[in-house]
C-alpha cells in the first residue's frame, strides 16, 4: 500500500473529466424537486462544518469527486482535503473538512460518499492484492468487468491501489479470445493477420487455454498471451515458452490465497476481474464537527 506523502498518483483524472460523473449523480439524487427533506428540516442560512471520516483501514480514492459533489451543489462551500488518493488511511482518520450551508452539505453528502466508499473499496482490495505479491515483479491488473458508465473511475481506483490497467475498451488493444477463434480461420493465421492490420502502436494479445494454443500464438507473433485457467505447473511451462517472445498474463478466477503461487510462476501480470465488479465499499462517513 502506498503511504501518505509518497510520490503522487500517476495519471490523476482532471476535473473536466470528473464533473460529468458528479453532475449526473446529483441529477439522479435531486430528481424533479430537489432535497425536500433538507428544505423542510433546516432553516435557511444555517451554517455547518463537517468532517469526512474513515470508519476502517484502507486506501483512499475519489477525493476529487467528493470535492466536486459539494462544489456543484454550492460553489461557496469550503472543502479542505486532509488526505490524497492512493494514501493509506486508518479507522477514525479525518480525510477532509467541509464548511458551508448545512442544507447544501447534506444535499451533496450521499453523492460524495458514494464515490468515496466505492472507489476506496476498489483501491483497498487492489492494494491488498499488490501487497500479497510484493516479493515478485508480477503486476496486478484489472479487466473490462466494470459497472457500465463507471469504467474510467473504477480503473482509476485500481491505479490508486497500486495496480495497473488492462485495456480501457475495445479500441485500444486487440485481444483475441476463444469466442473469436471459433469463427476464425485458425489461431496462428488470425494473430498474423492482426499483426499486419493493427499497426505498431496497437498490441496484440491472445487468450490460450493450452500449451499447444500458446505455441501457435507465439508462432503468429503475439505481443502478449493471456493464460486462462491454467494450473501452476502449466503456468511455469508457459512462462518458459514465452521468455523473450511475449509477455504473459494469468487469469481465470485467481483467488487471494493463490496470488503468491501464481506470481511465483513468473507471469508478468495477474488479471483480477473482481477488483472492479466485486470489491466491498470502504466504510467512510460524514460527521458534524462540534462548534
Amino acid at each position: 500500500m502506498q503511504q501518505a506523502g509518497t510520490s503522487p498518483l500517476l495519471f490523476p483524472l482532471p476535473d473536466v473529466v470528473l464533473k460529468s460523473f458528479v453532475q449526473q449523480a446529483l441529477l439522479e439524487d435531486l430528481g424533479r424537486r430537489g432535497d425536500v427533506t433538507s428544505a423542510v428540516a433546516i432553516p435557511a442560512g444555517v451554517q455547518a462544518e463537517l468532517a469526512v471520516v474513515s470508519r476502517e483501514n484502507g486506501v483512499l480514492a475519489g477525493m476529487d469527486l467528493a470535492r466536486l459533489a459539494f462544489a456543484e451543489t454550492d460553489s461557496s462551500i469550503e472543502f479542505q482535503a486532509l488526505a490524497a488518493d492512493g494514501a493509506d488511511i486508518r479507522a477514525g482518520q479525518m480525510l477532509a473538512k467541509v464548511k458551508g450551508s448545512a442544507h447544501a452539505l447534506l444535499t451533496a453528502e450521499r453523492t460524495a460518499l458514494n464515490y468515496l466508499t466505492h472507489l476506496s473499496g476498489i483501491a483497498s482490495m487492489t492494494a491488498a492484492a499488490v501487497a500479497e505479491i510484493k516479493d515478485y515483479p508480477t503486476r496486478i491488473t484489472c479487466s473490462r468487468k466494470t459497472i457500465p458508465g463507471l469504467r474510467t473511475l473504477q480503473k482509476y481506483a485500481v491505479r490508486a491501489g497500486g495496480g495497473c490497467n488492462h485495456r480501457m475498451g475495445l479500441d485500444d488493444a486487440i485481444l483475441i479470445k476463444d469466442n473469436h477463434l471459433v469463427y476464425s480461420d485458425g489461431l496462428k493465421e488470425t494473430v498474423q493477420r492482426a499483426k499486419q492490420l493493427a499497426g505498431h502502436l496497437i498490441p496484440v494479445e491472445v487468450e490460450v487455454d493450452t500449451l499447444a494454443q500458446l505455441e501457435q500464438a507465439l508462432a503468429g507473433g503475439a505481443d502478449l498471451v493471456l493464460l486462462d485457467n491454467m494450473d501452476n505447473e502449466t503456468l511455469k511451462q508457459a512462462v518458459a515458452m514465452c521468455c523473450g517472445k511475449a509477455r504473459c498474463e494469468a487469469s481465470g478466477g485467481i483467488k487471494f490465497n493463490r496470488l503468491r503461487e501464481v506470481a511465483a510462476t513468473g507471469v508478468d501480470f495477474i488479471a483480477l476481474g473482481y477488483l472492479t465488479h466485486s470489491s466491498r465499499a470502504l466504510d467512510i462517513g460524514l460527521d458534524f464537527i462540534a462548534g
